[in-house]
């Protein structure tokens, strides 16, 4: 699906406008966007694309440029800021995972990948095949705040810390907000350390307790000290994350990896996610 004219009206203003070093002009930028989100939505092969969208060569480039000089993750980010200034963006946010399926040609890259590309470009091989797992926080309209990527075996709560740390909302004086007023989790992530990590940082936890923690704190009596507060009432909201899933797994590209390095893989969700705020 092409952006509409009124993502385009958004978008526009955000993106580089300077000439190609080599000079020339830049083929346009709406087309090429296109190309890109169309790949993505239809999971087809780079060498493939509609021949209104010209070379592959070109689009390709363009979007590996722009993961290079940081635009995709740029827009993105005012997108959000904007959001942020129209008291369209709340305090609550969601943290969840999912898993993906890396197809057979998502293998085989450079060992050496491109600056801030990991070692195992973010592909594991669990007990079913090979998947990257993306780790995310979502606002309370299931729209993205932040995308963390790991190998598809890697546990849920180590990642929780560097989702946090990803959030940034840029205000338009002073520094980026970076502190939500809460942060909702399911039970994976009830550990002592994300409990201690949100109370340093002034935000309220709620998460649930797993059974065999409450168990064990009634089996020390007084020494297992008072249970977590929970709110149950706010908790209801944490589905907001897994709608922001379930929306950004309509692109195909996205719902099976296979681009064979961690940050184009990267670059796709923060196109998505450019998609969903600016149409909201």
């Amino acid at each position: 699906m092409p952006l509409s004219d009124a993502q385009w009206t958004r978008i526009e203003p955000l993106l580089p406008n300077r000439t190609p070093k080599r000079g020339g002009r830049w083929r346009d930028h709406r087309q090429v966007i296109n190309a890109i989100a169309f790949k993505f939505q239809t999971g087809t092969q780079w060498v493939h694309p509609p021949a209104k969208y010209g070379n592959w060569r070109g689009v390709y480039n363009r979007l590996r440029m722009w993961v290079i000089d940081g635009t995709w993750e740029r827009v993105f980010t005012v997108l959000m800021a904007q959001a942020d200034a129209d008291e369209n963006l709340n305090g609550a946010v969601s943290v969840d995972s999912t898993i993906v399926r890396a197809h057979q040609h998502a293998t085989g890259a450079r060992k050496k990948g491109p600056v801030g590309e990991p070692d195992d470009h973010a592909i594991g091989r669990p007990r079913g095949g090979l998947s990257t797992k993306i780790h995310l926080a979502a606002d309370g309209r299931c729209r993205p705040l932040a995308f963390v990527l790991t190998a598809g075996q890697a546990g849920d709560a180590p990642a929780f810390t560097d989702v946090m740390a990803s959030l940034r909302v840029p205000l338009r004086r002073g520094r980026p907000r970076t502190r939500p007023d809460v942060a909702l989790a399911d039970k994976a992530y009830s550990s002592r350390a994300i409990r201690e990590h949100l109370r340093r940082r002034g935000i309220r936890a709620v998460i649930p307790a797993p059974a065999d923690q409450r168990r064990h704190r009634l089996r020390r009596g007084s020494r297992g000290g008072r249970p977590p507060a929970f709110d149950r009432e706010t908790y209801k909201q944490r589905n907001t994350v897994e709608w922001c899933i379930s929306r950004l797994k309509q692109w195909r590209g996205i719902a099976t990896r296979y681009e064979k390095t961690a940050t184009i893989y990267l670059a796709g969700l923060y196109i998505a996610g450019i998609f969903l705020w600016a149409g909201s």
